[in-house]
């Protein structure tokens, strides 16, 4: 479903993804995990086409996106929630999710994605930015959703949530890929949420990727070490 090879970035003269290689298959949830600065908000904004890739290729499904701006790859299958959420707080919860319908054509929220997020159902009137951080959040992901998308990203979803959130949020994205068949690369630093979401955990230190296990077989103190200062 999705298609990485020899993907490399730079900011200006200084490479920092080196030939990076991934493939996501079908409903598949893969976890890029490292510490901060390591390269996975980079990785997340180059397949978004935010970043503009240096060399490689990215496909979605049978679909060459390499070299396409952002709003032509959410056009063709990807959808981002990027880090912080960037939700528009002066927009009602309901017009936030509309903006994500602009590239399938309907001017109606599916009512697939309400009840995924019944929260969001009963607050659609109030401004995004009245809302928690975790339903910001859930708000990202539903507007994210409303593309009608491939491949689902997800950069550091649990940043500044509290842990009951996180595992709610696990329990949801599971949904989501059972119910829609999305295939979803979420980067993160926290295990637990990874070993709860995730099929297979990546690794990714100094824009290379270092490690990759399926969750079944992971060595959890290996992958620690990685993610420890």
């Amino acid at each position: 479903m999705l298609t990485v090879k020899s993907l490399s970035a730079s900011y200006g003269e200084s490479e920092v993804l080196h030939g990076l290689d991934l493939t996501v298959q079908p409903g598949e949830i893969v976890a890029i995990m490292g510490r901060n600065g390591m390269g996975k908000t980079t990785f997340m904004k180059t397949l978004m086409g935010i970043m503009p890739e240096k060399t490689g290729d990215v496909t979605v499904a049978e679909t060459p996106v390499t070299g396409m701006k952002s709003h032509q790859r959410v056009a063709n299958g990807i959808a981002y929630v990027p880090q912080g959420r960037m939700i528009f707080s002066a927009m009602t919860v309901q017009e936030n999710v509309e903006t994500g319908l602009t590239v399938t054509g309907q001017s109606k929220v599916p009512d697939d994605i309400y009840e995924l997020f019944p929260v969001l159902l009963e607050m659609k009137d109030r401004r995004g930015g009245n809302l928690s951080g975790g339903q910001q959040q859930q708000l990202a992901i539903a507007r994210a959703l409303a593309s009608n998308p491939k491949v689902l990203l997800l950069d550091e979803p649990t940043e500044g949530i509290q842990p009951s959130i996180i595992r709610e949020m696990a329990r949801t994205l599971r949904k989501i890929r059972d119910e829609k068949g999305l295939s979803i690369v979420v980067s993160e630093q926290v295990l637990s949420f990874a070993l709860d979401v995730a099929d297979r955990v990546m690794v990714i230190e100094n824009g290379t990727f270092v490690h990759d296990s399926p969750r079944a077989g992971i060595d959890e103190a290996k992958v620690s070490k990685f993610l420890s200062v």
